[in-house]
């Protein structure tokens, strides 16, 4: 069934069949349109070698002649109504409305969201204007989804990206697969690289609260209660120790603190943590010596692990077992967080953050702050700025106007409904993107911006390999380029001082790459159809694939181990509650404010059901088919029942892709107080049959 939110004729203008990089999911497959077909089709690019794709890509250029697309710019009026105005009228408004924001308030009551939907020379723009303007106000939506594998990772291995590269996969004997689904969510790297080791007999392990498309080939299915997988890890580290499973060399060679963990485990009850954490002890323990016994074991995490108040604590569990056997710094093994966006570590990577520059140099570093203004012609800020979900806490009070790029937060903030009334609060809101949603229904001046296809720039993927897009449709209507629309801004914000003044993407590149040391080797031509990975050093032939095989990234040699205490979820959970935990299907994209105008990407009833397991739907009086009322103190939605032993006892599951209904008016807003990423996967809710009356 298409839902009405669907609906749209695609009539695309003229697009070309050059090659270009999926605008979708952070594995960076190759895809071209095909005129014959009228859709997507893979080519052999540096992920996907063969030309796959998945659904997602095929429907790619659907977005191109939709008859939804944003084609003129809009201007809040005097009554209140979004109406059309001049290119001159609205960016008068936006410099006008900064400026006076900026002379009343200072530079802080300004917050910027930049985009992992979006090239690394935008997101660059972006925050290379926040920091002009005087502010750290700056960060995207991976604050949202792996801000906390980020922090835990750059704190133990000094960076926080995937340690290994999608060619080594293969290699691997074993996979631990935690709080990710990438059967479903990134199929090309499960089909194309875990597949054929599962084929030749490596183990998969998956941990996750609910049976998926990865599950049906786990050899383990560990059904983790959704907030407890720091009682899970920590067992799966006492049953390495106890079987003389751990990496003797490389803990004697590479790790601190060795002894004092050990002494710690001793207190680890394994059965009474596997029971706390929801799973069968045996299960745990025979799938804990699956991994740790073999001499290559990867992992994979996700939002599943990420996604918690305690999502820091999560990850630094998982790098304990992962230092414990040796895991790290060769083929076919690593940490490997998979990104959901196709940019979300390049925004990262070009300090599209609150408190980090580009190369993740802490904007407290003098000498970073000192080389970079050597750059700019000016000294960035020094105060760490407001991470998104503390900057929209504070619309109206501290933060008086803000600039969102490509994103819709009004529909992936947690508790979305205190965020509209946030958002109403702005003195002036400004949203840049290419389809009307949830977020420029709150703005003051909606700008017509580019889709994926229309531009050119570099993007970096999970396993950050820099590729280049390429711009192979025509603009419609009067909308314009990210980038020019950027420059324009930078221009008439910032003034001729600081230079906003760059004849195309290729010349941001350049300037990022002289103040990205992780960047700092690569070009534009040398990138040309294939990639560049990072580290690239000015020296290097080429990049480094598999990080930390002799020091870690801050260039010391040894890690530590680190006692992690298990942390109770924020919600309580009442005696009539369950817990709601939220996820992706495949054929949907985040917030679905581009694959739902899909003609490809059909929405399907299952796809925004609610899961529930038959005996809590017994208890309730819920039939498969029922519509059902999901509600907390928060907001309520509703969804039609899906009774299903695939999800653990407990515990419900909506997508979170669609406006209706609108998951994050259940999800709170409790942060992780180290990485400040909401606590989405689990939420107090009541379920109840909807009453006819």
């Amino acid at each position: 069934m298409v839902g009405d939110d669907s609906s749209g004729e695609t009539g695309r203008g003229h697009v070309t069949d050059e090659k270009t990089i999926c605008p979708f999911c952070g594995v960076g497959c190759g895809v071209r349109y095909d005129p014959e077909q009228g859709k997507g089709v893979g080519w052999n690019a540096p992920v996907n070698r063969r030309g796959e794709l998945c659904p997602k890509g095929v429907a790619a250029f659907d977005t191109e002649g939709h008859d939804q697309r944003l084609t003129a710019p809009l201007v809040r009026n005097s009554a209140g109504e979004l109406v059309e105005a001049s290119w001159s009228e609205a960016l008068d408004k936006v410099e006008s409305g900064f400026r006076e924001i900026l002379d009343s308030h200072g530079p802080d009551a300004l917050a910027f969201f930049a985009s992992s939907n979006c090239t690394n020379e935008e997101n660059y723009l972006v925050q290379k204007l926040a920091r002009a303007l005087g502010t750290n106000n700056v960060d995207n939506c991976s604050r949202l989804c792996h801000s906390s594998t980020v922090a835990a990772m750059t704190d133990r291995f000094g960076t926080g990206a995937m340690t290994n590269s999608i060619a080594d996969l293969p290699d691997a004997e074993a996979f631990l697969v935690a709080g990710a689904n990438p059967a479903e969510q990134h199929p090309v790297i499960f089909s194309s690289y875990v597949a054929p080791a599962l084929k030749r007999g490596a183990t998969l392990i998956h941990v996750d609260p609910r049976a998926n498309a990865t599950t049906r080939y786990a050899d383990y299915h560990l059904p983790v209660k959704p907030g407890y997988d720091i009682p899970l890890l920590n067992a799966m580290c006492a049953v390495a120790v106890r079987e003389n499973l751990a990496d003797e060399v490389f803990l004697a060679e590479r790790v601190e603190g060795v002894a004092e963990f050990r002494e710690w485990l001793e207190s680890v009850d394994v059965d009474a943590a596997a029971e706390l954490a929801g799973v069968d002890p045996s299960e745990l323990r025979d799938a804990a010596h699956d991994y740790a016994g073999v001499e290559r074991a990867a992992v994979f995490t996700g939002m599943g692990m990420s996604q918690h108040h305690c999502g820091t604590a999560n990850v630094h569990a998982l790098l304990n077992l992962a230092l414990l056997t040796g895991n790290v710094g060769k083929r076919g093994a690593g940490v490997n967080p998979l990104r959901g966006k196709n940019n979300v570590q390049g925004a990262g990577d070009v300090g599209a953050l609150p408190d980090t520059l580009p190369g993740y140099r802490d904007v407290t570093d003098d000498e970073g702050r000192e080389t970079i203004s050597e750059v700019w012609g000016f000294e960035p800020p020094k105060t760490p700025g407001l991470t998104e979900v503390e900057a929209t806490h504070r619309f109206g009070d501290e933060v008086r106007g803000a600039f969102v790029l490509g994103e819709n937060i009004a529909a992936t903030e947690p508790n979305a409904n205190r965020v509209a009334a946030q958002l109403d609060s702005l003195d002036l809101l400004v949203v840049q993107d290419i389809f009307p949603t949830e977020t420029t229904a709150h703005a003051d001046v909606v700008l017509p911006a580019s889709s994926w296809a229309e531009k050119a720039g570099t993007v970096t993927n999970t396993d950050r390999q820099v590729q280049r897009m390429r711009a192979v449709a025509e603009l419609p209507g009067d909308a314009r380029r990210d980038f020019e629309l950027l420059c324009e801004l930078g221009k008439r914000l910032v003034g001729d001082e600081i230079s906003f003044d760059y004849t195309g993407p290729r010349d941001v590149f350049e300037e990022l790459t002289s103040v990205t040391p992780i960047y700092g080797g690569m070009s534009y031509e040398g990138i040309g159809e294939g990639s560049q990975q990072w580290p690239f050093p000015e020296d290097a032939e080429s990049g480094e694939a598999v990080l930390h095989r002799e020091t870690f990234g801050d260039g010391s040699k040894r890690a530590r181990l680190e006692p992690v205490e298990h942390v109770e979820p924020a919600d309580e959970v009442g005696d009539d509650e369950l817990v709601l935990t939220t996820g992706r299907v495949l054929s949907h994209y985040n917030s679905g404010a581009v694959t739902r105008r899909s003609g490809i990407l059909t929405r399907l009833r299952s796809e925004d059901a609610l899961q529930i397991h038959p005996d809590d739907a017994s208890a309730r009086g819920i039939d498969g088919g029922d519509r059902v009322v999901v509600e907390n103190d928060r907001g309520r939605v509703e969804a039609m029942a899906d009774v299903t032993p695939a999800i653990r006892r407990g515990t419900v599951f909506l997508t979170f892709h669609f406006a209706d209904p609108l998951v994050n008016r259940l999800t709170g807003d409790a942060l992780d107080p180290t990485a400040k990423i909401p606590e989405y996967k689990h939420s107090a809710v009541r379920v109840r049959v909807e009453s006819s009356e």
